[in-house]
């Protein structure tokens, strides 16, 4: 839980800082909605009941947090429901966790970067903040050693379309 918490506070950090950058973001209100887009890992999958994320980041800033968070899912399914979230909930914040369930299935790097610059480009064109929280670069020994790293192709994306990257 400790790591879990300290995810949170550089999480939640990389949000205000990134958010606050008057060039380009104006700052999230308590109250505002934010949306996320993910797979297990935004769902809560493996935290206790009110220990996940979404959930701390809810109480920590007060924001309206709608975990759109569905296990299983891969950057293909959140571009196809992006559009009607977007919608539904006019979010003023979009943070982007997926990637993980591409890379288990082993699908084809081009498709899932693909797929992320969708849903980036989908955003902007809702005027829309967004920042995307990085997963890790699967490789067993570092996964047995517990030494995994970001996916290099988080950052590569985020650099070309200027989406703030949360990263470790």
């Amino acid at each position: 839980m400790k790591k879990f918490g300290a995810a949170l506070c550089i999480l939640l950090m990389t949000i205000i800082a990134a958010c606050s950058q008057p060039e380009k973001f104006s700052a999230i209100p308590k109250g505002a909605t934010v949306l996320i887009l993910g797979d297990s890992l935004s769902y809560g999958t493996g935290a206790k009941e009110a220990e996940d994320y979404p959930t701390l980041l809810a109480q920590a800033t007060g924001w309206k947090i709608i975990n759109e968070g569905i296990p299983g899912d891969t950057t293909a399914g959140g571009l196809e429901r992006l559009p009607e979230l977007l919608t539904q909930y006019q979010p003023q914040l979009l943070i982007v966790e997926l990637g993980g369930n591409d890379f288990l299935r082993q699908l084809p790097q081009s498709q899932t970067t693909a797929n992320l610059k969708a849903i980036l480009a989908l955003a902007k064109a809702h005027n829309l903040q967004t920042v995307m929280v990085a997963i890790p670069e699967f490789n067993a020994l570092r996964a047995a050693v517990g030494n995994l790293t970001d996916h290099p192709m988080y950052e590569l994306i985020c650099n070309e379309v200027g989406t703030p990257l949360i990263k470790d």
